[in-house]
Parts: C-alpha cells; structure tokens; sequence
C-alpha cells in the first residue's frame, strides 16, 4: 500500500535498491546530495548532479527535464552517509519560470525495483522559492527511512547547498547551472497538456512487463504546458499576436482572461474566438469500426481532439513521440530490472561456498541467465507489439500530412499553394529511437519561432567516412538551411515571410542557388564586412525600433511601409568576416529578435569560433542545435532518451523546391 506523505511525515523502507520518479509541471534540475548524521555534505563528490550524474549508489538525470527518474541503492551507501537528500531546482538563464509558485506542484514518490509505489509527496505550499529540498531517505538504528521535506530556498541552488553545510555551495552551483544550460538546445519540450477528456482515441502504448515482475515503466505525469521546441512568440510589428489554442487541460493562468478582455496597452491582442477560451474543442472526427475483440484498434489520421484537422494531426503526432518515448522507457527498464536480478541471483551463488564448483552451481548459473533471457524476451514482445501498433499509425499518418508536416517527397507538395494562414508548426526533420529504428516521429516546431536554429556544420559523432572533407559536411549544412528557409517561406502567407542571407566569402552561392534564382530573397547574399555590416546594423535596428513601438504602447504607429513581416537571418560560414561589433549585434538578434520577428539561423562549426572564447556560449546554448547528418542529441522531456535525428533534406535530382519557391515567388509579386 503506498504512503501519502505529508510535510515532516516519514515512512520506513522495506527495500534498499529504489527509484525517485518526478513529475513537474516544467522542466526541472534533479539532483541528490549525500549527507552525514549531522546533515552535512563533505564535499562536491558527495551530490549527483546532471553535470556528475553518478555517485555510489547514486545515479540521476543529466539534464533539465519535466519527468525523472532516480536510482538509490542503499546498500551502496558508504558508511559515512546517513542521509540521501532530493533536490529540485529550477534551471536559470532561460525563459522558463523562476519560482516554483507560479507552476503545477511537484510530484515525487519512491518505488521499488518491481515499480510498486512505497511512498509519495506532492510539494505544495511553494511560492517564491527555486530550489527545494523534495524529501530525504535516512538512516536509523540501522534502517532507511524517507521523509518529506518540502524545505524551499528562494536563493535557489548555492543558498540550498550552503544551507547543508557545503563550503563550495555557489561553485558547485554554478558548475550544476552550466550543465543544464549546455543542454538546452537539445531539449526537446514537450507538448501542450491533455486531459482525460482530451486524449487520443487510439489505445496507450502498453509498458514492457512481464508475469514475473512488473517493470520499471514510466508513470505518466502530469505534461508541462510549454510550447513544443520553444511556443509561440509574438507576431511581426503592426500584426496581432497570435495567441496558443486553448488545449484541453490548458486553460488560461490566473487573470488571463482578464488580461486578453482589456490588453494593455502595448500588449498582445486575443483574435480568437471568444467562445474557445473556456470551451473543449470539438471531438475528433469519426473514427474506424471498433477492432475485433483481442485485436488493436485500426488507426486513423487525426483521431486526436483539435479545432481543425491540422490541430488535430499536430496532437496525434505529439502523441505518438510520447507513446513512443514511454514504451521504450519501460522496455529498457524491464530489460535492466533483468539484468539486476539475474547479477543478484549470480551474486548468491558465488557468495555460497558450497555452489561455487560442481554441478549445482552450474545449474544455478544457467537458470539465472535462463530467467534473464525469458524476461528479456517477454519486454522484447510488448515493445515490439506497441511499435507495430505505432507503425501502422505512421502508415496511416504519414499520408495525410499537410506540407507543413509533410517530408519533401511527400506527394502534398504536388498539390502546395501558397497559403492563406499560418500553420501551428514546422517539421524539420524526423525521430527515431535505436530499439525503434523503423518508427519515425515527425518533429514540428510551432510558429512563429520561438528559438533561433544553428546547423551544425562540425563533424559529429554520427558522420561517416563519406563526410570526412569539412567542405562536403559544410555545403551539406547550408543546403539543410537552405530546405529550412524554403519550407519557413512556403508556409507562410504571401508577404509575410522575409529572408536575408549573410554569406562573407560566397562559400554557399551553389546551395543558395534556389532562392537566389527564384527572387525570394530580400536582396542577393551580403558579401564581406561591408556586407556583414549592412545587414546586422538594419537589423538590429529594426529589432529596436519595434521594442521600442510595442513597449510604449504605440505598435501601430510604425513608419508607412514599415515591412511587419516575419524576418529570417541565415548566417553562413561564421565567424568568418565578423568582427568584435558584429559578433555583439549577433548575439543581440538571437536574445532579442525572436519577440519581435526576427529570427536566426546559423550555419556554423562552433570549434571554429573557439578563438572568441566563452563569450559565443550563451549564442549557441540559445539556439536548437540541427544536423546535416543523423545525429543522437536531442532528449525529450519526459525520460531523457537521446534521440537520433534527422534533417528533412530533398531528394536528390527533386525539383519540388524549385517549384514551390517559384510559387512562393509569383504569390509575393501579386502581393506586392
């Protein structure tokens, strides 16, 4: 029976190799610090965090996620230790929230191997603090214990450690912050909430468990209600910001309807239908015939809920990379599980004298490992039964894509016009997990953009032999950005979508040579430093004089012909032609430009930037770092897992971008 542990309340633990599952309603650090009987952390080495996830008995998270999950073995414990402390704070240097008041409460709970809940805390009452000390497993006259704690610090991370006795409490805070904010850009947030209400109707992906134990599946947990890859932005000056649908389970924040009833001045305006701030969105269309009894339902495309059917696509996609994120969890946890308890029974046979030789212990040995590969086996089917349950949805899904979600060679760009509304995200590549390589996750980001994007143009961990000249990888990476671009304009309204091109040494003329012969671009590729210069400085420019308009209120008094559009920067070959005063205006766009409708994309080697120092470190960690190649370091928010991804390129020989640019390009002369 699991304990419902209140503030102060403690439970005694039957067991000494234990999980600590988190759910938040953000992303959150997880860290576990060692104590004596005193409450005192020695040292540095005695707290796990993401930038040191391991530590005896130890092991958590290495980054930033709204879901995690903890390993305890206390028997590991060295003999000093009297006291595991789980700490949560909330990373800084973002755009998340800073205190925990103004987010769902924390949930933790403490399960054993077998993934039976012993205990649990909901962290309530939380206001300004940022740091919190979630609960604490102790010793006592020889037994563990676990406690909740619910002890807040509203200096965050150096103000809890200090508070613990660690002499080096804003160091290594400081060391815990770099760690998470080098992983932020390849976070992958997670989508809008759902509720009960508001889930797909296709079955849940179902954990890897066999009869012999349960497994260590993931609990669903409550779904931080951010933006997926960044949320939305505020739309180009003069146009109205367009506001997130209302998802089910997503309602407004305290006062927001007050706020969207009377906008201050300066702020944003709600067009929406005034009926669907407080309405659940219609059901999904009519779905298959109900399966044949012991049969999986047949999927449909769009069986999510959602105002139109491309909300409704854009759900089911979310759910089936969650779906898949979670059964992989379960899997790989029902697969480790066996492997412990197979290293445990091996254990207790060595340990025994008597069945260390001869037959018996032979015999034991062979029905550990035997026990091992039936369980292995036994996960293997349930995961492989849930990914053909996602495969034959991505069957059905795939071909019902709009452009905005489709592949390149997908046939709905045969039939593309140029449109008359933004959709609510872009595909910019595929997912797939190693146990999964035959299912592939769309990944859409909304719109507007959120987050500057930075192609890679280094050589990463995935490149093969055929990409050992640099030259090839860097030209592979601007033709990457250059379908980005294409795709950006080609979903956007005549008009309302501008790109600039920074390329100093012309090095990327050949893959600029789409939208250069198409006109769609601003103006031809800005060469050198005068080039450089000219653009950045317009830019920037125009970045100051929307903030300035929306922040005194007069975002309608713009000069005529001011261009409202959406403005888009690709920087090719950098640092190549920038000096000291281009690298500072930048940075400034990639800060400042998303706000107020202007966006960057970098196409870049960062070693070859390494001579500016650190101060390049806050550009690439504000950027979603893309690959030209299939790479493994994107996470999502749920269990961390490192996704392969990769890029959405055009066939070769293909002549659908030139095509849709062309129309792209005839749209705009009419607009014009």
């Amino acid at each position: 029976m699991t304990a419902e542990l209140v503030r102060g309340q403690n439970h005694p633990l039957s067991q000494a190799r234990l999980e600590i599952r988190v759910s938040a309603g953000t992303p959150v650090v997880a860290a576990a610090a060692l104590s004596d009987e005193n409450g005192r952390i020695d040292g540095v080495e005695w707290v796990a965090h993401p930038g040191a996830p391991t530590q005896p008995g130890l092991e958590v998270s290495r980054q930033a996620a709204a879901d995690h999950r903890l390993a305890v073995d206390l028997d590991a414990m060295p003999e000093a230790v009297h006291r595991v402390s789980v700490l949560l704070a909330l990373p800084t240097g973002g755009a998340g929230p800073l205190r925990f008041g103004s987010v769902a409460a924390p949930f933790v709970a403490v399960t054993g191997l077998d993934g039976g809940e012993l205990a649990n805390y909901t962290l309530t009452g939380l206001d300004a603090e940022s740091a919190v000390v979630a609960l604490e497993l102790y010793r006592r006259h020889g037994a563990w214990k676990v406690r909740a704690v619910g002890q807040g610090y509203a200096g965050g991370l150096a103000e809890l450690l200090a508070d613990q006795g660690l002499e080096q409490a804003r160091q290594l805070a400081g060391s815990i912050n770099d760690a998470v904010a080098q992983g932020l850009a390849r976070s992958v947030q997670a989508p809008p909430p759902r509720t009960a209400d508001g889930d797909r109707s296709r079955q849940a992906a179902a954990p890897a468990l066999g009869p012999e134990q349960s497994g260590i599946a993931p609990q669903p947990g409550p779904v931080p209600p951010t933006s997926p890859y960044g949320g939305h932005t505020p739309a180009g000056p003069g146009q109205p910001a367009p506001q997130p649908p209302s998802y089910p389970g997503s309602g407004p924040e305290p006062d927001a309807v007050t706020a969207q009833s009377a906008p201050t001045a300066g702020g944003p305006i709600d067009y929406s239908h005034p009926r669907r701030q407080n309405a659940a969105p219609p059901p999904p269309p009519p779905t298959a015939p109900p399966a044949a009894p012991g049969q999986p339902a047949q999927p449909v495309a769009g069986d999510a809920t959602g105002w139109s059917m491309d909300e409704r696509l854009y759900n089911q996609v979310w759910g089936m990379f969650e779906d898949l994120a979670r059964t992989t969890a379960a899997y790989r946890s029902a697969v480790d599980f066996a492997e412990s308890r197979m290293d445990k029974e091996l254990e207790q046979v060595l340990s025994d004298p008597r069945s260390r030789i001869g037959g018996q212990g032979d015999a034991a040995r062979e029905a550990a490992r035997a026990r091992h590969a039936r369980l292995v086996d036994q996960a293997r089917e349930a995961l492989d039964r849930d990914l053909a349950q996602l495969v034959a949805e991505a069957e059905v899904v795939e071909p019902a894509l709009p452009p905005a979600y489709a592949r390149w060679d997908s046939p709905a760009w045969h039939a593309y016009r140029v449109p008359m509304e933004i959709p609510m995200a872009l595909r910019l590549g595929d997912l797939h997990l190693p146990e999964a390589d035959r299912v592939r996750i769309p990944m859409l980001v909304r719109l507007p953009l959120e987050r500057g994007l930075w192609i890679d143009s280094g050589r990463t961990a995935s490149s093969d032999d055929s990409f050992a000249d640099a030259h090839a990888l860097g030209r592979l990476a601007m033709e990457t950005a250059v379908a980005h671009a294409a795709r950006l304009l080609a979903v956007y309204p005549a008009g309302e979508f501008t790109v600039h091109v920074i390329d100093p040494a012309g090095s990327g003329a050949q893959a600029l040579a789409p939208l250069v012969q198409t006109g769609v671009l601003a103006a031809p590729p800005a060469l050198g430093a005068a080039g450089v210069t000219d653009v950045l400085t317009r830019l920037t420019q125009r970045v100051d004089l929307v903030q300035m308009a929306v922040r005194g209120g007069a975002a309608d008094a713009l000069p005529p012909g001011f261009d409202t559009s959406q403005q888009l920067l690709i920087v090719n070959d950098f640092p190549h032609g920038f000096d000291d005063r281009a690298v500072n205006q930048l940075r400034y766009l990639a800060d400042e430009g998303p706000s107020f409708g202007v966006h960057l994309m970098m196409v870049a080697d960062r070693e070859e930037s390494s001579a500016y120092g650190p101060l390049l470190d806050p550009l690439w960690r504000s950027l979603l770092r893309l690959t030209p190649v299939p790479d493994d370091h994107l996470a999502d928010p749920w269990v961390g897992h490192a996704w392969t991804y990769e890029p959405s390129l055009v066939p070769p020989g293909s002549q659908v971008l030139q095509q849709v640019l062309a129309q792209v390009a005839a749209a705009r002369t009419k607009f014009l």
